[in-house]
């Protein structure tokens, strides 16, 4: 596989932790929080791909609809909870809410959109690839493609000002409807 390829897929791998971390930004984070669920997704895309290369076809199957589902639910939850306090909020002077997430839920955003690159490790047994470099190109630039989706939130955010935090869940219903399907 050639770097640009890998590059390529990498990009893809990333783009949902960016859509997500685009609603999660709107919402409200601060500086540290970017780093820490940065780092999480990175370490998720570096692990997923080499426990499919290891764990094989049919526990991958099993575990990533499971996942997908769980991960599905707490994005549709979160949004909802976002849309809702949006909605009481209209017309009172507060500042955009910042999310706190434990370690669990850190684990759960992490595990939620980096199933895609656990099947992509199945398939990167069958190929001739250096498997670490492509687990770590994959984990960097799903962490940088992370970190830039909740700057990017948090800059909107900050420019709509209480209509991001209704965007932002918008987007994260969207997305979990489309880790369903």
């Amino acid at each position: 596989m050639s770097f640009f390829t890998l590059i390529i897929l990498a990009v893809a791998l990333g783009a949902d932790a960016f859509s997500l971390c685009l609603g999660i930004g709107m919402a409200g984070v601060n500086r540290k929080q970017i780093l820490i669920i940065s780092i999480t997704v990175l370490i998720f895309h570096i692990f997923m791909p080499l426990a499919g290369w290891y764990t094989g076809e049919l526990a991958g199957a099993l575990l990533g609809r499971a996942a997908s589902l769980i991960g599905a639910a707490l994005l549709i939850y979160l949004g909802c909870r976002m849309i809702w306090d949006s909605s009481r909020r209209k017309g009172r002077e507060t500042g955009i809410r910042i999310y706190n997430f434990n370690a669990w839920g850190l684990a759960l955003l992490g595990a939620s959109v980096s199933m895609d690159a656990l099947s992509v490790g199945f398939t990167l047994g069958a190929q001739q690839v250096d498997l670490l470099r492509t687990a770590a190109t994959i984990g960097l630039v799903a962490g940088i493609m992370t970190a830039a989706g909740l700057a990017c939130g948090r800059f909107m955010s900050s420019l709509v000002g209480e209509r991001a935090q209704f965007l932002g869940g918008v987007i994260l219903i969207t997305v979990g409807i489309k880790l369903i399907f």
